[in-house]
């Protein structure tokens, strides 16, 4: 056993706290969802008490009741001199904080059903909690067809932890002046808009799953950049998938943690096949060991479990040096490793 000194009474109840963590999980939702916390929240140090709170949201006493007592015992909300309900710290960020919001979104919406299969996807290998959403290999390929709540929440849980460094990552792609960008894994389009709307002489290829491409094109064309942005159609799973030459740089954002080692490096291994001794591979991942925060590696470890369950089973986020070491073998040198704002890393390569 460890030696980390820890009351026996107290790891008996975390141990309980993690039995019923989804009552926990689900209390939280729907006092968000219903309302309540911001309801809280607006009375201030005055609190609310159960029967206002019933009166202004319509919501009868006994549903609040069995809510807040767990939400009481669980520290999200806390009983004033007066007996009135008040928003705790805990409290205010489940209800205000855009990151915890994203997060539980993407674990209610995408992850939850999903998840009750995770001992399935551990012993088979495969996304086992797929099935509660339809009949494919990786939940890439059903993306498109998703539920629209569903597809909101993923892509606002993928946009959330890439879009905010895109502007610092620009200055780097740009530093050399390319003339042809490929764009891979490049989703919703918005990297490739961005990229033209920062060099007006600069050409994007998205390369990407059909259904993610169709959505690419559409905002493409809303925006006016068809003659600049086009799109190759390419699953990286099929026996011998192909990309063409002639890009002065190959960029692929939070992509490669969508694959699992053995696919990371054939993935690479194509790449390095179109690249000439000018072009670059640029590398954009949130890595498990360079985060400064403890809460930070842990949110990227519990998105490994989403790549179990539901992506594609056989992907995970992944460490630096996991990723340095395929890099290597798939014949790239890296030429600069930089910090990219809070959490990512640019791994900027060229041809061994």
């Amino acid at each position: 056993m460890t030696k980390k000194t820890i009351k026996a009474i107290d790891a008996l109840q975390d141990a309980q706290k993690i039995a019923f963590a989804p009552f926990i999980f689900q209390t939280a939702v729907s006092l968000k969802k219903l309302g309540v916390f911001t309801q809280i929240f607006e009375k201030g140090k005055e609190g609310a008490c159960i029967l206002t709170l019933s009166s202004e949201l319509a919501l009868s006493k006994y549903g609040l009741g069995v809510l807040l007592e767990i939400a009481e015992s669980t520290g999200m909300v806390a009983r004033n001199e007066s007996d009135n309900y008040e928003l705790t710290k805990l409290g205010y960020f489940l209800n205000y904080d855009k990151t915890v919001e994203v997060n539980m979104n993407f674990t209610n919406d995408v992850c939850y059903k999903g998840l009750f299969h995770l001992t399935e996807a551990v012993k088979t290998g495969k996304p086992a909690g797929l099935k509660e959403f339809g009949d494919w290999n990786t939940i890439y390929e059903g993306l498109s067809q998703l539920d629209s709540q569903v597809q909101k929440s993923w892509f606002e849980f993928d946009h959330h932890y890439s879009d905010y460094v895109f502007s610092e990552a620009l200055e780097v792609v740009f530093r050399d002046k390319p003339s042809m960008i490929f764009d891979i894994g490049g989703n919703t389009g918005k990297f490739a808009l961005q990229c033209v709307e920062y060099d007006e002489a600069v050409r994007v290829k998205i390369i990407d799953l059909p259904g993610q491409l169709d959505k690419a094109v559409n905002l493409i064309r809303d925006r006016g950049f068809t003659r600049r942005i086009s799109g190759l159609e390419l699953n990286w799973l099929d026996d011998d998938p192909v990309i063409p030459g002639g890009a002065d740089v190959i960029w692929m954002s939070q992509f490669l943690d969508c694959f699992s080692e053995e696919e990371i490096l054939k993935i690479l291994k194509i790449c390095v096949k179109a690249m000439d001794e000018d072009s670059t591979l640029i590398i954009n991942e949130t890595y498990t060991d360079r985060q400064k925060f403890d809460n930070a590696k842990f949110v990227l470890e519990a998105t490994s479990l989403y790549f179990t369950a539901l992506a594609n089973g056989n992907s995970k986020m992944y460490t630096s040096r996991e990723l340095i070491t395929l890099v290597e073998l798939a014949g790239l040198k890296i030429v600069e490793d930089r910090k990219l704002g809070e959490f990512h890393t640019l791994l900027v390569c060229k041809k061994a």
